[in-house]
């Protein structure tokens, strides 16, 4: 067996933050919702950069018995992923630009 990591591609399978085009989506309103929330105040945003992380914590290697393992990262499988990075970006920008905040201390 290689050491290489191999991905194996199935054609038909998504992730379930997958947005089919013209497909009928369930979370779009709540989507809609994260993607429009305004960020206008400090206080917020510093809660958003704290809560919401920068990367998936979840993602890791592990060695084992002298091999690695790759665990990937889960985040993806929440569907609304995109939208909170989104948010989070936005919370960012806002204390950057608008406040004059250093934010490196919340960047992975």
């Amino acid at each position: 067996m290689s050491s290489t990591h191999t991905h194996h591609h199935h054609p038909n399978f998504h992730p379930p933050n997958y947005k089919q085009p013209g497909a009928f989506d369930v979370l779009r309103p709540l989507r809609r919702w994260v993607d429009n929330f305004p960020v206008k105040n400090a206080r917020f945003a510093h809660v958003v950069c704290q809560l919401i992380p920068c990367c998936c914590p979840f993602e890791r290697n592990i060695n084992l018995f002298g091999r690695t393992i790759h665990i990937p990262a889960l985040c993806k499988l929440n569907p609304l992923y995109d939208e909170f990075v989104g948010l989070r970006f936005r919370a960012l920008s806002y204390l950057a630009d608008e406040c004059g905040e250093d934010v490196t201390k919340y960047i992975c």
